[in-house]
């Protein structure tokens, strides 16, 4: 069995995520886009900064899609 690990953007993705399933659950919506609170949310903005974050490892700079 392959072990994966986890460098500290992946980690914190990890629970940025787990902390945006938990709000969806509470406010029983299956996505950030069916909430009232979508484009005023710290919680969805935090989240998309990890993305992008685990993505760039941090750097500044932009990335290619």
């Amino acid at each position: 069995m392959l072990e994966t690990v986890l460098d500290e953007w992946q980690i914190a993705l990890e629970q940025k995520k787990k902390e945006l399933e938990a709000c969806q659950k509470e406010k029983e919506v299956p996505s950030c886009l069916k909430c009232d609170q979508l484009l005023h949310c710290e919680l969805r903005e935090a989240y998309v900064k990890a993305v992008y974050d685990s993505m760039s490892k941090g750097q500044t700079g932009g990335f290619e899609f």
